[in-house]
């Protein structure tokens, strides 16, 4: 089996399986559980689906760092918003949901998956950092499309993508992010720039849609070489797509440094390997949260992993 190591943007994970599994699921002591079991069930389904041999759990030390949001003061800042419709994109961790989370951690250590974050950062840095000077092929496990300019052919990097569902998981290597969009990974940052994110809080360019995005960066190769035709006069532009960017001029400038992620973090040296987890140590942890059939599938997946 070829070696190959999983990232997985843990909160989007935890997000996912805390509106996805009932909160009725609790521990013995009453303890809303329904995220760690969840958790735990989308853990040991990517692991025996796509079979790596070493997994990092990437963690949100900081989901919305100062120095974004002093670029863009409207970065993520409806997720902070003091009445929100409650979903799966919301930020502010929801009371059931914040006592899990240590012991989503708990468990995690527990299986032997470590858990790598950063000080002033996403996780979405610290899978760029991982992704990009990973020694051996990555799948990037995901529900954020920002992440899509990580994929990359030439050293084996692909996105999992769960933004469609766990029953609808798409794998993303270069062609699939070209035929969705008609560019390349590598312009994927541009493109989101551009084109702007409402989940995320970012404009992008009044009146540009990804359809213009697209064609722009097919004719001039990337966001500098757009605002460079911007300027020129002489440059076959149409006098509304013109105006529309210089009117964003102040917006460009600022934000691809908020939608690139960071790929060059200095983290902790981990041992990603995936191995067989301790069974009577979870059986205690599973008994104590009620966890059942969901630390069983995780065990065992990650067994399986491990050389069976």
């Amino acid at each position: 089996m070829t070696d190959r190591l999983m990232l997985l943007d843990t909160a989007g994970i935890y997000f996912r399986a805390f509106y996805g599994v009932p909160d009725t699921v609790t521990a013995p002591d009453g303890t809303i559980v329904n995220a760690v079991r969840g958790t735990l069930d989308i853990i040991a389904r990517l692991v025996g689906q796509f079979q790596p041999t070493h997994l990092i759990a990437c963690w949100d030390d900081d989901w919305r760092p100062q120095w974004r949001v002093d670029l863009i003061p409207s970065y993520k800042s409806h997720r902070v918003a003091a009445e929100i419709e409650v979903g799966p994109d919301v930020e502010v961790v929801p009371d059931p949901l914040s006592v899990q989370v240590p012991l989503i951690a708990e468990a995690l250590g527990l299986l032997g998956i470590s858990i790598v974050g950063a000080a002033e950062h996403e996780a979405d840095d610290v899978i760029g950092t991982l992704a990009s000077t990973a020694d051996l092929p990555v799948d990037v496990v995901t529900g954020d499309r920002d992440l899509f300019q990580l994929v990359d052919d030439s050293r084996s990097v692909r996105v999992i993508y769960t933004g469609r569902g766990m029953a609808n998981l798409e794998i993303l290597d270069d062609a699939a992010v070209e035929t969705k969009y008609g560019i390349t990974p590598r312009q994927y940052a541009d493109f989101a720039t551009m084109r702007g994110d409402a989940s995320d809080g970012l404009p992008g360019v009044a009146g540009v849609g990804e359809k213009t995005a697209a064609g722009l960066l097919r004719e001039f190769g990337d966001l500098n070489g757009i605002i460079a035709a911007t300027a020129d006069p002489a440059t076959a532009l149409s006098p509304s797509v013109r105006a529309k960017l210089l009117a964003a001029s102040d917006y460009l400038a600022v934000a691809p440094t908020v939608v690139e992620v960071v790929r060059t973090l200095d983290l902790p040296a981990v041992d990603s390997t995936i191995k067989r987890p301790d069974a009577e140590r979870a059986a205690v942890l599973a008994a104590r949260l009620g966890l059942g059939s969901s630390m069983d599938r995780v065990v065992e997946a990650l067994g399986q992993a491990a050389g069976g």
